[in-house]
């Protein structure tokens, strides 16, 4: 004959069994069902970087199911304050905003940095407030990986109710896998900054490299140049001399009016091309100084007196403003006042007999390394189309004139580490302003 084993019979059908034993039975199986069901859910979280707002609300609303609690939140600390980063039901406008700890049972989670469980907060008050409508209280503090708390995740019901431990290890799983989450976007967002760093770095160190380029191949080419122009001009200056001598003996005859002329004119266009042969070699070579320290302040005073006595520009007014400490800077005071004879001489042509050209050296507002030396002249301005091409080799707007003058003064100045700009309107003349740095080596 058969006897049914007890294994047989439906838990709550056991003759034998005690009301503890089944209560135990059951509560046992309640927890394993917990873990069960906590472990699922953890498993079916899905992060990614860009998203961790709606990873955290599923955190959050996960927590809230689990344990059967009305609300849950998560929080990231700011000190005194608190954020919710995500919650477990919408909070309406203004709901993320930061709010203070002081005197709420949230802040004795940040203090202790433990978890905190409170059946009801209405009648064990030494742990603090619970928001309005809300009794009973669970916390759990989000930690990083070197320690630091960042945050909590708290659960708030409306009625009182106790926490088992299991509750409190289910919502202590979750705030890891928060915790990992936060760290983990952190991470990301510093990664994203980082290559944003990287590659505004790198492009501006590829446009460095460009330019660098660009002026290498630029100096090449003036180089080949150079040394071209160097041989024609040899080439040139050989036979212009054979002609020159030529001319000279010719002086020594006796010639008919016509004929002085003529020679008169020969030698007058041998000149004018030895000149300009010479200006074209001193453009096309490149620009060597021989820098000492200047006294700016008596190189344009002694430059502006001799021009003045010059008969082309001693019927212009020349006004000089130095300022009344000494300027000193480094630089090639033969090349430097060629500048200024060139630049001078330009304003002097543009103007009629007794008007006045102003020479100004001043320290631009607002800076103690630059130094700018101005020449305004008045007249009629220099329209737009003409004043851009003013330093380009070989452009002239005077029937005399070879076009290289302005075009080496840019290349002197830039020698120097300088600037040179024009400008010209009806109202202020016309103003050639050079800037040099009073250290650029």
């Amino acid at each position: 004959m058969a006897y049914p084993s007890v294994l047989d019979e439906p838990l709550n059908e056991r003759p034998n069994e005690r009301p503890s034993e089944r209560l135990e039975a059951e509560h046992t199986a309640q927890q394993d069902r917990l873990a069960q069901t906590t472990l699922e859910h953890l498993s079916s979280l899905s992060f990614r970087q860009g998203n961790l707002q709606a990873y955290l609300d599923d955190i959050a609303t996960g927590v809230s199911k689990l344990i059967s609690i009305d609300w849950s939140v998560v929080t990231l600390n700011l000190g005194t304050l608190s954020k919710v980063l995500a919650s477990s039901h919408d909070l309406g406008p203004g709901g993320g905003e930061p709010y203070s700890l002081h005197g709420s049972v949230a802040q004795t989670v940040v203090e202790t940095g433990c978890p905190l469980a409170v059946p009801d907060t209405q009648s064990e008050t030494q742990y603090g407030a619970n928001p309005d409508g809300y009794r009973a209280y669970l916390g759990v503090p989000l930690r990083s990986s070197t320690g630091k708390l960042l945050g909590t995740i708290c659960s708030f019901h409306e009625q009182p109710r106790q926490f088992d431990p299991e509750e409190i290890k289910c919502v202590e799983l979750f705030a890891e896998r928060a915790m990992t989450a936060i760290d983990n976007f952190q991470l990301y967002q510093k990664q994203l900054k980082f290559n944003e760093v990287l590659e505004a770095e790198v492009a501006k160190r590829t446009a460095e490299l460009q330019v660098a380029q660009a002026q290498l191949i630029e100096k090449e080419r003036l180089a080949a140049i150079g040394e071209f122009t160097s041989m024609i001009v040899h080439e040139i200056r050989n036979p212009l001399t054979t002609v020159q001598m030529g001319l000279n003996a010719l002086q020594g005859l006796d010639l008919s009016e016509r004929d002085r002329t003529r020679l008169t004119l020969a030698l007058e266009e041998e000149h004018r091309l030895r000149q300009l042969l010479n200006e074209i070699l001193q453009y096309a070579k490149p620009q060597v100084l021989e820098t000492t320290k200047i006294n700016l302040n008596r190189l344009v005073a002694e430059t502006v007196a001799t021009l003045a006595e010059q008969p082309s520009i001693e019927s212009r007014k020349l006004n000089v403003v130095l300022p009344s400490a000494e300027v000193a800077i480094e630089g090639d005071s033969d090349k430097l006042k060629q500048v200024l004879i060139n630049l001078i001489s330009n304003a002097c042509e543009a103007v009629a007999a007794g008007e006045s050209i102003e020479i100004s050296l001043f320290y631009p507002a607002g800076e103690s390394e630059q130094i700018s030396l101005e020449v305004c002249n008045g007249g009629d301005p220099i329209p737009p189309n003409i004043l851009a091409q003013l330093t380009k080799p070989f452009f002239s707007t005077k029937s005399s004139g070879n076009g290289l003058g302005l075009a080496i003064v840019k290349r002197i100045i830039e020698a120097h580490k300088g600037s040179l700009c024009f400008v010209s309107t009806a109202e202020t003349g016309t103003r050639a302003t050079v800037q040099l740095p009073l250290n650029p080596y």
